[in-house]
């Protein structure tokens, strides 16, 4: 917040409105003087005026010293009472619920940082409140979507226990089927809870991170020869294009971990197969980027990176893959803790994932 530095400059200046007051008293009492001192002059010589009326004269005369000064002041001072008043107004509106307005600076006084205080305070209420509106409807959202995303494979449970329970199969293997579809469901509820729990934990602001310097090159040929066998089983031929370049990162492993698997997994749901699947990764002056690109059947959104929205699925075709729709919300959140970035972008039937982390010296 800007600071208008002065020491005492109000006092400053109500010092010289009282100082120009009396001079303007000073003035209208030497104007009307002469006009006293010649009664006090005739009282003296015995004339028809007596005592009485010269201290009336001489109230009179203090009178208007007094009332000029008090005039010449208030027409001095009146500004900066219109001034605080229009503060005090302000502040009363703000206390009303009227977030957001500010007050016009006038001056280089005290007056004026205090309108700048409040206008800054009102500024960042407004900030925060919107804020906490805005978390608030993303808490509604989020319960309601955890609701139906948790009340699907449940339902599906009780729905199967109810039919062994009242022995409603034939034989021994429509029992064995119901058993590995209650299984499945099973562990798609567990897969669920352990995401909604990531994305909650990681959304702490006290999550805290395992730091450690690490090859990326290496940490990476790995993953993805892991990925190798899925990804030709799924009819889709992998370009490693991985440099061979010798890039550290500091990172916490198991997380970034997290991030390049989910994008694996993603590319797996939701790419034309039989495609083709590129990775590449290098450095780019102080970055290390990874891009991953697969071709997808049909364009996405007009804005790719709504996919990282929390529980985002996006066309038909993501919401029948079973998502929970939280994964590369997760993803976003993971880089954000590590201070890079994640975004999508589309071209011509390609989607292509970057993945930017600050690179370090070993």
């Amino acid at each position: 917040m800007r600071t208008i530095k002065f020491r005492n400059k109000l006092s400053f200046q109500i010092l010289m409105m009282i100082v120009i007051s009396l001079f303007g008293a000073i003035f209208m009492m030497s104007i009307i003087s002469r006009p006293l001192f010649e009664l006090i002059s005739m009282i003296m010589n015995n004339k028809n005026l007596n005592v009485l009326q010269a201290s009336v004269a001489f109230i009179g005369w203090f009178s208007t010293a007094i009332v000029t000064f008090v005039l010449i002041f208030i027409m001095l001072i009146r500004k900066k009472i219109m001034y605080l008043k229009l503060i005090s107004d302000t502040v009363q509106h703000i206390a009303s619920g009227e977030l957001g307005q500010t007050i016009e600076i006038k001056g280089k006084d005290e007056l004026s940082q205090l309108a700048m205080n409040i206008n800054y305070m009102s500024q960042e209420l407004e900030q925060k409140f919107i804020h906490e509106r805005l978390m608030e409807k993303e808490k509604n959202e989020l319960i309601t979507n955890i609701s139906h995303d948790l009340r699907t494979p449940l339902t599906s449970i009780i729905g199967y226990l109810k039919l062994l329970k009242d022995g409603q199969y034939k034989h021994k293997e429509q029992l064995q089927e119901y058993f590995e579809t209650i299984y499945s469901k099973s562990l798609r509820l567990k897969h669920l809870i352990d995401e909604l729990f990531e994305f909650s934990r990681l959304s702490s602001p006290d999550v805290k991170l395992n730091l450690s310097n690490v090859d990326m090159v290496s940490l990476l040929q790995q993953i993805v020869g892991e990925y190798i066998p899925i990804f030709e089983e799924e009819q889709l031929t992998v370009q490693n294009l991985i440099t061979e370049e010798d890039i550290h990162v500091v990172i916490d492993i198991e997380k970034m971990v997290r991030v390049y698997e989910n994008l694996f997994i993603n590319a797996i749901k939701y790419s034309q197969k039989p495609s083709e699947l590129l990775i590449s990764f290098e450095a780019e002056e102080n970055s290390a980027v990874l891009k991953l690109s697969n071709q997808v059947e049909s364009p996405p959104l007009d804005n790719i990176n709504k996919m990282f929205e929390r529980f985002f699925r996006g066309d038909k075709a993501r919401m029948d893959a079973h998502g929970s729709g939280l994964g590369l919300s997760i993803s976003k959140r993971i880089m954000e803790l590590h201070h890079g970035d994640i975004y999508a972008e589309y071209k011509n039937g390609w989607i292509t994932f970057t993945v930017v982390l600050p690179v370090t010296n070993k």
